[in-house]
């Protein structure tokens, strides 16, 4: 199993909306890596989602359920998705702040590449972040 990180900014698709919707596709991908990362999914990875731009923290925990296709939003056979479905809200978000000042997460792909939208992160990475979202505040 390998574990990732998407980021959303809360304003154009929010963790609330993901909860009612029960699953998405995840497009709007125009970036190779991310693309590359989105290829390299498979079903039952793990994802944290992250909201950016405002927020600009962990929310909650998601699954891959089907993998990449041809983004529906493009003729361009170069854009792909995934489908993703909620597992887990976080009861306390971890703030990037939090991530940044917390020794366990030095090297995390979210600090090393702050612009990558989809990214691979260490599973002690996404261990740690999880714990620290169902942690009592």
């Amino acid at each position: 199993m390998n574990y990732w990180l998407v980021k959303s900014e809360p304003f154009k698709y929010s963790w609330e909306e993901f909860l009612r919707d029960g699953w998405t596709y995840w497009d709007g991908v125009r970036n190779y890596q991310a693309r590359n990362n989105l290829k390299g999914m498979k079903k039952g990875d793990l994802v944290l989602f992250y909201h950016s731009n405002k927020g600009l923290e962990v929310v909650g925990v998601s699954e891959v359920i089907r993998e990449h296709y041809q983004d529906p939003t493009t003729e361009d056979q170069r854009w792909v998705v995934v489908d993703l479905k909620p597992v887990e809200t976080l009861e306390n978000p971890v703030s990037l702040k939090q991530i940044k000042n917390d020794e366990r997460l030095e090297g995390i792909s979210l600090v090393r590449q702050s612009r990558l939208s989809v990214m691979q992160i260490e599973k002690k990475h996404f261990d740690t972040i999880v714990d620290l979202g169902r942690k009592k505040a």
